[in-house]
């Protein structure tokens, strides 16, 4: 059983990606995340007021009102980066077979609130939305809150089994490819990953 101290510091601009729109956020961004404390402290967490429009994609906040990133997005991240991953030939994530139920029962991000540390203002970033329906194409605006890049962002990462740290590494490298949050497959929210720290732990420290 091992932790990983972690510091992630994007190269890329991060997207918000909690809905603006506190009702649609209870009905169903809040009900995928089957592991947070509470629907209340999600919905609480959205939003802000210079923000009105429906369709924007915000940071959840803190207390203190500064943006932030909940642990099951880092979870979120790690089996997007697997499932991909997986597929090529040679890596560690190749070899883990019920990948999704690994990640959810065996690796844990301790810090509920990561704090997303920037000293820059945050920004607005839209972008065109292409789709083909049963009624024709149809074009949309997107618009999301937005993070420069250089945002720094640590947490520590709880592995439960040794054999699974190797592939925990693979999808913090991953990160330089592919990242967090919002229009991830423009390059949106790549990051570096540096390992402060690794130190072996006990099941009794996480009883404590």
């Amino acid at each position: 059983m091992r932790i990983l101290q972690c510091k992630l510091t994007t190269i890329e601009a991060l997207l918000g990606t909690a809905s603006n729109n506190k009702a649609l956020h209870s009905e169903f961004i809040a009900s995928h995340a089957p592991d947070a404390p509470s629907r209340e402290e999600e919905i609480a967490a959205v939003g802000v007021d210079e923000v009105i429009e429906k369709g924007t994609t915000v940071f959840s906040r803190n207390e203190d009102g500064r943006p932030i990133l909940w642990d099951y997005q880092i979870k979120g991240f790690f089996k997007d980066a697997c499932g991909v991953l997986r597929k090529v030939k040679g890596t560690k994530s190749s070899k883990i077979k019920a990948y999704k139920k690994e990640i959810d029962g065996l690796i844990f991000v301790q810090e509920r609130q990561i704090l997303v540390q920037t000293a820059e203002e945050l920004t607005s970033c839209q972008r065109p939305l292409r789709a083909n329906t049963p009624q024709g194409e149809r074009e949309g605006l997107a618009n999301s809150e937005e993070i420069a890049a250089g945002a720094v962002l640590e947490f520590s990462i709880l592995v439960m089994s040794d054999d699974l740290v190797p592939a925990v590494k693979e999808w913090l490298s991953y990160g330089k490819l592919r990242g967090l949050g919002q229009w991830r497959n423009s390059g949106k929210g790549r990051f570096l990953c540096e390992i402060l720290e690794e130190r072996a732990a006990e099941f009794s420290d996480i009883l404590d």
